[in-house]
């Protein structure tokens, strides 16, 4: 059995806009743990938590990394792990801050909190607010009613994937699709008709997408943008656009299961009604 160390982390979201979303919890930990390590790309959520953190690390300067030959994006994540796993290592209650979920296209607090973990330190996380939770709520969506599928623009693109057209289909990080570099972040309308044409294989040109932004701050509008699927490519698409996919065929029913759910209904009014 590993013993107890006296390092600890916890990984918060600051949900989507700044502080407005953030669960009292996250809070309590973000003002009274020893040090704030965050990677939020919004300035105005910065600037507040570096006012009622104790003390403060920002990791966006480390996406630099993938400007050096060789480096690409996973090499400043593990970085990003790296430097929170420092501040464990060094006896520090660490609270490390993401903008929306924590845990949802955060690949740097699941290895934090694994690598923590592994070297016997307390680790856990608290859950956020996500771009999926502002989705539904600004497109008045609910998952629950057709169903939903949830994909990475390029790890559709790359794997043989099967879609459902009866359920909604949601795209996740569409404008840096295709990048297999990982070091851009941004994508081409070249890689952006290639995506477009796989899609096409299961939804029609015509059908209605959306492209999706949240809102990140009170004056910031919520992007719902309806366009053509056909024309995806020629869309302004941002590193954290979503391409929400409505379904576009009805639902059949499976009549054999069917079938076999009413044979039990049958067989359990006849064993109420048998004397």
């Amino acid at each position: 059995m590993t013993m107890q160390q006296a390092g600890q982390l916890v990984c918060v979201g600051t949900g989507m806009r700044m502080a407005g979303q953030l669960t009292p919890i996250s809070k309590s930990y973000i003002e009274s743990f020893d040090v704030v390590i965050a990677a939020v790309p919004n300035i105005f959520t910065r600037q507040w938590l570096q006012e009622i953190a104790k003390q403060y690390v920002c990791l966006n300067d480390h996406y630099q990394d993938t400007k050096i030959d060789g480096k690409t994006r996973r090499d400043t994540y593990r970085r990003m792990a790296d430097t929170i796993l420092a501040e464990v290592r060094a006896g520090k209650r660490v609270c490390a801050a993401f903008y929306g979920h924590p845990g949802i296209f955060a690949c740097i607090s699941h290895m934090a909190i694994a690598d923590a973990r592994k070297e016997g330190f307390e680790a856990h996380m608290e859950p956020g607010i996500s771009a999926l939770d502002c989705l539904v709520a600004d497109l008045g969506i609910d998952p629950g009613t057709r169903g939903m599928q949830s994909m990475e623009a390029t790890q559709f693109m790359i794997y043989q994937r099967v879609i459902d057209p009866t359920a909604m289909f949601i795209v996740w990080q569409i404008g840096i699709a295709g990048d297999l570099t990982m070091k851009r972040f941004d994508t081409e309308q070249a890689h952006l008709q290639i995506i477009t044409d796989k899609l096409a294989n299961t939804y029609s040109l015509d059908h209605e997408v959306i492209l999706y932004e949240a809102a990140t701050h009170p004056l910031e509008q919520v992007r719902a943008e309806k366009i053509r699927l056909r024309d995806v490519p020629q869309a302004e698409l941002k590193q954290f656009t979503t391409l929400v996919i409505p379904a576009e065929q009805d639902l059949k029913v499976d009549q054999q299961v069917m079938d076999q759910l009413k044979a039990l209904e049958r067989d359990r009014a006849i064993g109420y009604t048998s004397p």
